[in-house]
């Protein structure tokens, strides 16, 4: 064979090597392109009033069904990922049908969510509650009850009928008695959504006036709402707290 007039393997091998290269290259410094960064389209709320009247118009949306899903994507995923400024801090039920991010058409990093058996706390919990108000600021609280509690409907019966809950149930139970024995004392056709509203209203009452987070509320920092979903409508309705 002539090799001066034909390339051997290796030389035809190598060329192809750098013209692949230079492809590859392009197309990596074409995809490594970060994303945009992404930015809220709302200023983060930065007053009990404010984060307030957030929360309830992104109830408003989600009863009319004119949603905005704010916050939802890759850019807002970017945003949060390295520093997090919730505006709210929400205790709710563990009850499939209320979650809070969806009932207040809220987005990525915009609240504290804590969620327990008819919104029972203890130590843990009420610690959790606390984080937000003590290290970034966030200035409201919204301890959430609902329409048709099971776990609330369990403890009733469970008290009433002097028949303790299997397991770790019976914590929630003995956690609920206030909101029971408070319930029985005003009476009402639906005992039941007397005792779940009672548990609301208690539960904030209990957090606003606490040694840590009564100073917040004191100067006006922080807000402890107490609030009650409709599983019907999907309306938030005020018990007790609301920020004027």
């Amino acid at each position: 064979m002539d090799r001066a007039g034909h390339p051997d393997r290796r030389t035809l091998l190598a060329g192809g090597l750098v013209v692949a290269s230079v492809a590859l290259a392009g197309c990596s410094s074409t995809s490594a392109t970060p994303l945009a960064t992404g930015t809220s389209p709302e200023a983060r709320p930065t007053t009990p009033a404010a984060a307030f009247t957030r929360l309830m118009d992104g109830n408003k949306r989600w009863v009319s069904g004119d949603l905005q899903h704010p916050d939802r994507d890759p850019n807002r995923r970017q945003f949060v990922a390295q520093k997090q400024e919730p505006f709210g801090a929400i205790l709710s039920c563990i009850d499939s049908r209320v979650p809070p991010e969806l009932l207040f058409d809220t987005g990525l990093g915009d609240l504290y969510v804590m969620r327990t058996g008819g919104e029972a706390i203890g130590p843990v919990v009420t610690g959790s509650v606390e984080y937000g108000p003590m290290t970034s600021g966030t200035p409201l609280i919204v301890v959430l009850g609902h329409q048709r509690c099971g776990a609330v409907e369990a403890a009733y019966n469970s008290i009433r009928d002097g028949k303790p809950l299997p397991g770790n149930l019976e914590a929630i139970a003995k956690a609920l008695r206030p909101a029971y024995e408070q319930a029985v004392r005003e009476g009402g056709a639906d005992p039941v959504e007397s005792m779940a509203r009672a548990q609301v209203k208690l539960t904030a009452a209990d957090l606003r006036s606490n040694q840590d987070l009564a100073p917040l509320v004191g100067r006006g920092a922080l807000a402890v709402v107490g609030a009650y979903y409709s599983l019907d409508t999907g309306k938030v309705e005020v018990l007790a707290g609301a920020p004027s």
